[in-house]
């Protein structure tokens, strides 16, 4: 039996609550206290996308979220919620899943080069002020410009010592280098390593193509990223997921307003997205969540607050789904009033008050009907998933990775020719002809050594650029959205 594609039934109340598959990828909510049931509402939304066909990506940050490999039954609630809510006979079953890790313990490996990062989410994962963020942009120039590979944090490190070195003959063309600034960020880098984040960049990168893929029946692939290690380091999490986002906006093609969404993307803790991040930053945040709708890509963040979300971002998600808040202190009472006022009213509930009141399970959901109107705000009750609640046990989650068609492909690494071995052979020749220059009377003078390692390099940068390498060379410098301008 084919999917179906007509309605995403996700709760019942007065109405039935159902998301329209041509608007789901107007975005969305999901909001609510610590414990009041976002993240089983996540997976019931999970469950109706894939059913339809539609691939998800979620992190699972409290590492629950991968028993939706297999069939439920294992806990009596969804059953007695089904009976609840009338659903008749209620079956159990699980969905076609791949699990990936950047730590690449608990799924496939997930990489990503250091060029694709780009500079501007590169400075925010080192924590760099303006300053040093300038300098990292202009380590990325002069890489670009002389066709040299940052693909892991051994090239930036090598790229970035280099500079530092030579930042008297770069001063020119370049701007200021401060020895103060590249030590910041080789500190950074130290840093990210010793977090385990050095298992990230480099190759084979992940490709987004992966993420777009059905399953068995036809139903979408539901992609679980595990994040309850990579949540140590939030900053890391938030601006790898973000990343991701980007990448898909300027990788997919326009698509208009599809039949149903080409690709889900659930962002948890979506707080992390926007804590202290510079105005430039939630600026570009602004235009890719505006922009990715036409890609047919649906954002849905997930978080407990909703004033966690700017209202520039807030304005733009859809169908919303409201769990229990909490009114102690003045800001959860601001919260309570902000959310309420989102809502497009219902004369006979009182918003302000239903969302203090609602119990576990239970939620206020709005979504946009056929003509992209929000619907009347609605207090239901969730509907049960059908997977399993409990986790998979480590051999279970094994067992489906081997399985996976992908399996053999991220698990080995790629380490080819880049900027730390140019950089490396380089040095290294520079040092053998050091000796005959002597005795011929030429001084090694620095300037003419970068000239001639630059020379060098210069010639084969012109076939580099024109070539896939070259593409990923310019890819976070010029080509990212997230960098100043669309790839080409």
């Amino acid at each position: 039996m084919a999917p179906r594609t007509d309605t995403l039934l996700i709760a019942k109340g007065t109405n039935d609550a159902a998301i329209l598959p041509r608007m789901a990828n107007r975005h969305g909510l999901i909001a609510g206290a610590t414990g009041t049931g976002k993240t089983v509402t996540l997976r019931v939304l999970a469950e109706q996308f894939s059913r339809i066909g539609v691939p998800v990506f979620m992190a699972d940050v409290k590492g629950d979220c991968s028993g939706m490999a297999l069939p439920g039954g294992d806990r009596p609630e969804p059953k007695a919620r089904a009976e609840q809510l009338g659903m008749g006979e209620f079956t159990f079953e699980g969905y076609p899943t791949v699990f990936w890790d950047v730590f690449g313990q608990q799924g496939h490996p997930v990489r990503a080069t250091v060029s694709e990062m780009g500079p501007l989410l590169l400075s925010r994962i080192l924590d760099l002020n303006d300053v040093q963020s300038g300098v990292l942009t202009l380590i990325f120039k002069i890489a670009d410009d002389n066709g040299l590979l940052l693909l892991d944090l051994k090239d930036l490190r090598a790229m970035a010592q280099f500079a530092g070195e030579n930042a008297a003959q770069f001063k020119t063309e370049y701007g200021n280098i401060s020895a103060a600034s590249i030590g910041s960020i080789q500190r950074g880098l130290v840093a990210l390593e010793e977090q385990g984040a050095g298992a990230f960049f480099g190759e084979p990168a992940l490709d987004l193509n992966d993420l777009i893929q059905t399953g068995p029946g036809g139903r979408g692939v539901i992609n679980i990223l595990a994040a309850d290690k990579l949540m140590q380091s939030p900053k890391l999490y938030a601006t790898f997921l973000l990343w991701m986002l980007a990448e898909l906006y300027e990788n997919l093609p326009e698509v208009g307003d599809p039949d149903k969404p080409k690709l889900v993307f659930f962002f948890d803790e979506a707080h992390l997205l926007f804590e202290d991040a510079p105005k430039a930053l939630q600026d570009k945040i602004e235009q890719v969540i505006r922009l990715i709708r036409s890609k047919g890509v649906g954002v849905y963040f997930v978080t407990q607050n909703p004033l966690d979300v700017p209202e520039t971002v807030l304005g733009q998600l859809g169908n919303r789904v409201q769990h229990a808040l909490r009114a102690f202190t003045p800001r959860d009472q601001k919260a309570v009033r902000s959310a309420a006022e989102t809502f497009r009213s219902n004369p006979g509930l009182d918003v302000s008050k239903a969302i203090t009141e609602l119990g576990v399970g239970e939620a206020l959901v709005s979504v946009l009907d056929a003509k992209g109107s929000p619907t009347p705000v609605d207090r239901a009750l969730i509907l049960p998933p059908h997977s399993r609640l409990t986790p998979l046990s480590p051999e279970e989650r094994a067992g489906i990775i081997k399985a996976s068609v992908l399996f053999g492909h991220y698990e080995k690494t790629v380490d080819r020719e880049s900027a730390y071995e140019k950089l490396k052979a380089k040095a290294e020749a520079q040092a053998a002809e050091a000796p005959a220059a002597k005795q011929k009377g030429r001084s090694a003078e620095p300037q003419s050594d970068t000239s001639k390692i630059f020379g060098a390099m210069a010639k084969s940068a012109a076939h580099a650029i024109g070539s896939q390498i070259g593409r990923q060379i310019i890819r976070g410098v010029l080509g990212s959205i997230l960098g100043g301008g669309k790839r080409r």
